[in-house]
């Protein structure tokens, strides 16, 4: 019997354009879960090309990687910081009810 081997999953490998990006961060944001939403901003912050963010945001890359990781409570402000590096913007809107 072979043994079967798995390449890891990596969603930034298809986001590949602007709306792909900004439908998936939007969906992340729909899951209500904060830590989940910041990884996924790492996700597309990497999609984007890392370094550019990092000059963009003026913070460092491995500063990103951590902040951004999921596993960290980074200051709203590092968030919006790289949400503009990436083009989009968080808005506020009524809840649905």
């Amino acid at each position: 019997m072979e043994k079967e081997t798995y390449t890891p999953w990596d969603s930034a490998e298809f986001l590949d354009d602007d709306e792909a990006r900004l439908e998936y961060l939007k969906a992340a944001l729909e899951e209500n879960d904060p830590e989940f939403f910041v990884k996924a901003v790492g996700t597309v912050a990497r999609a984007m090309g890392m370094t550019a963010v990092a000059q963009a945001t003026h913070l460092g890359r491995p500063s990103l990687y951590k902040a951004l990781s999921g596993e960290r409570d980074p200051r709203i402000g590092t968030v919006m910081k790289v949400l503009g590096a990436l083009g989009v913007r968080l808005t506020v809107a009524p809840k649905a009810v």
